[in-house]
């Protein structure tokens, strides 16, 4: 089956949560507040962070998986069963960490109402138990990953994050806006996820066979999942570390000003993500000529379809933010995040030497290159949070994403694929930056600026679209119009 096809069932098990958030949201502030949402925030990244304690055994079981394509089927059993009986561990012991942490910050650090930190606090226990269920997760998405069976992990996907952002809403509208009963809400969403992904991994990899723990994969699986691990440790630092930075020092108020256009500009890495997961089986089981060819391809492809998108997003986020969470959050949140779209822009194409590596038998050299960002990017980010605020934030984390997307193309080979076609998209998105800051939306000149910038956009990227991808789009866009007629 094709890298195409299964990037299309990433990038739809991706779209739908996004538009449930772009529904939710706004009833999430309306609901629980600006001061409990963003307490959920922090309790998401948290949850998110830690659960990443599985060892890098999510990507490490994926790739072994993967590497086992043409072994026996017991091969791959013992792999798997070898992997969950470690991760359990790992979970566990991540939950208590996630105790200790999270009661910490949310009792001495999180600047928040003081009505609201006993019940906070009693919503620490359950966010801890929720990491276990996190890093099973991982597991069981990379078994399935291994084998290509992405139409079966994102439908389970979407369903869980339905869950997850629905089941906590009804929560607060039938009950109130009590955090350990939304928490409870989310937990049993992540569970009703578990159960469908161990089903789905049974069937696939385990039915018939006896279980098997091979103390001989151990090794296997820590030597690579440990830098994987690394990354996951480190990476989400890099990502984090600004709204930790603006919880503790601005408040929780301020924190979900500068949230709500995270969480847009975070959807940005729907599109690269879907490709390079899909791209990560195939890239393992090929030789270091066919990995080359499908790097430069994607990253071709990813200048293609993200720049115009990203553009479009700069352009239109703020009268968006206005009609999305009203004008006032909306004023404030806007300037801020249309940094973060450009943070993530540069991101998406970070991710094809990430991915690269990785596949290569390499993952040791992306926690290598963030460990020489961290003390760069947490300094600036001090720095600039100081002197300007959140705009200060959101402009270093723009900045910290180009680094790394220099670093990583840097130690993969100096692989700096299309970089005319990456120059030019960049400037487009310079020149909406300054549109945007300089002209209103009610001005004419600001419409034409858009349409210049816009229609600039969609020429190069069509032009650039690698030549089958362009042939499908208009025989695709050929066959909905004869429908039509």
């Amino acid at each position: 089956m094709s890298v195409k096809r299964h990037a299309g069932y990433n990038l739809i098990g991706s779209l739908v949560p996004i538009a449930l958030s772009l529904l939710t949201v706004p009833l999430y502030l309306k609901l629980v507040g600006p001061d409990r949402y963003g307490v959920l925030a922090i309790a998401w990244i948290l949850l998110g962070y830690f659960g990443l304690f599985d060892m890098g055994l999510g990507r490490a079981t994926s790739f072994r998986i993967a590497s086992l394509r043409e072994a026996p089927r017991e091969a791959r059993a013992a792999a798997l069963w070898s992997a969950l009986c470690v991760n359990v561990g790992m979970g566990v012991a991540g939950g208590f960490v996630l105790w200790g942490v999270a009661g910490f910050f949310f009792q001495n650090v999180l600047k928040t109402p003081d009505a609201l930190r006993p019940e906070i606090m009693a919503g620490v226990p359950l966010l801890a138990t929720a990491v276990p269920i996190a890093t099973l997760t991982g597991v069981l998405s990379g078994a399935l990953q291994g084998r290509e069976k992405f139409l079966e992990t994102n439908a389970i996907s979407v369903v869980s994050t339905a869950l997850f952002q629905l089941l906590p809403l009804s929560v607060a509208y039938f009950h109130g806006p009590d955090l350990p009963f939304l928490l409870a809400a989310a937990i049993g969403a992540r569970l009703a996820a578990i159960v469908a992904l161990g089903y789905r991994a049974h069937a696939e990899l385990l039915k018939g066979l006896r279980p098997r723990f091979e103390k001989a994969e151990i090794p296997q699986l820590l030597k690579f999942g440990g830098w994987a691990n690394l990354t996951s440790i480190i990476g989400p630092v890099l990502i984090i570390a600004d709204r930790f930075a603006i919880g503790g020092v601005l408040g929780s108020a301020a924190l979900a000003i500068y949230t709500v256009p995270f969480q847009l500009a975070q959807r940005i890495a729907i599109v690269p993500g879907a490709l390079v997961n899909a791209l990560f089986p195939r890239m393992t089981a090929s030789d270091p000529q066919r990995r080359d060819v499908l790097a430069r391809r994607s990253t071709q492809t990813l200048a293609c379809i993200v720049s115009p998108i990203v553009l479009v997003g700069v352009l239109l986020l703020e009268p968006f933010l206005g009609i999305w969470v009203g004008p006032e959050i909306g004023g404030q949140a806007a300037p801020a995040g249309r940094l973060l779209f450009l943070g993530y822009w540069a991101n998406a194409f970070a991710l094809v030497p990430f991915i690269f590596l990785q596949a290569s038998g390499r993952p040791d050299l992306p926690p290598k290159m963030h460990l020489i960002e961290i003390p760069i990017y947490l300094g600036c980010l001090y720095w600039a949070m100081s002197h300007m605020g959140l705009i200060g934030c959101a402009m270093v984390f723009a900045g910290r994403c180009m680094l790394d997307y220099v670093l990583l193309a840097a130690v993969s080979g100096r692989r700096f694929h299309n970089p005319v076609l990456l120059a030019f998209n960049l400037f487009l998105l310079l020149a909406a930056l300054v549109l945007c800051e300089h002209l209103d939306v009610r001005d004419l000149a600001w419409w034409v600026g858009a349409a210049s910038l816009v229609g600039a956009s969609a020429a190069t990227s069509w032009m650039n679209l690698p030549s089958d991808l362009k042939h499908s789009a208009v025989a695709r866009a050929r066959a909905i119009l004869a429908a039509r007629h």
